[in-house]
């Protein structure tokens, strides 16, 4: 695994590359690569904190693992390549911000350009084997990813937190909601959708959130 993160990204993370958990999870993923195909493409683990600097950092959106069908998985969470269809959370994802602010459905499911502009695109798991969803689990990457979310709370104030289902809804006690704020809804997948994704505003309400304390709004 390539390590070399932003010196914003670094200089908070730095500390856990050192540790007994992390060393054991490096040689997990370094192992499941070398042996079996795996998601996002090695270059692409770290794609949240590529596109996404520390210092430019005003919104955190938390998913669980990557895509594991080929071609789909790009290192941000919901996001797919280019050309690639839109899995069922990402459509449903695009029907609310398309309701929400009122523009079109995206053509393309990659969400680099959010991530650009300041969005943290995290899934709580960095990497997964070919075609068997939640393998990669429980191997130090909610450690790590938890301790990110940690650091950010700390080191951040007024970062906007979406929280989209019971799974992200968890992470709520690494936040402290005294400095940042946490916006939180049903998954948008098609099983919890129904429940109250639609109609969330999740976007609208962000962009209002950041108007207010100055920040520029995200282009979603």
């Amino acid at each position: 695994m390539n390590l070399n993160l932003s010196e914003s990204w670094s200089t908070i993370l730095q500390p856990q590359f050192k540790k007994p958990y992390f060393k054991e999870l490096a040689s997990f993923v370094s192992s499941e690569y070398k042996n079996y195909t795996c998601y996002p493409k090695e270059k692409d683990i770290f794609a949240a904190f590529d596109f996404c600097s520390l210092n430019d950092l005003k919104v955190v959106i938390i998913g669980q693992d990557p895509y594991h069908d080929e071609n789909q998985a790009n290192g941000l969470c919901f996001s797919v390549k280019d050309g690639i269809k839109h899995p069922p959370s990402l459509k449903n994802i695009f029907k609310e911000l398309a309701s929400d602010l009122d523009k079109e459905i995206p053509q393309s499911g990659n969400l680099e350009k959010w991530a650009k502009q300041g969005v943290l695109l995290l899934n709580a798991t960095l990497t997964v084997r070919a075609h068997e969803a939640g393998s990669h689990q429980k191997m130090g990457w909610e450690t790590f990813t938890d301790e990110v979310i940690k650091q950010i709370s700390e080191e951040k104030e007024n970062v906007v937190f979406l929280l989209w289902g019971k799974f992200a809804e968890s992470k709520k006690v690494l936040i402290d909601s005294k400095k940042h704020t946490l916006f939180i809804a049903p998954h948008p997948s098609p099983l919890g959708a129904w429940r109250g994704w639609f109609g969330s505003k999740q976007f609208s309400k962000t962009n209002t959130f950041l108007k207010k304390i100055g920040a520029k709004p995200i282009v979603w």
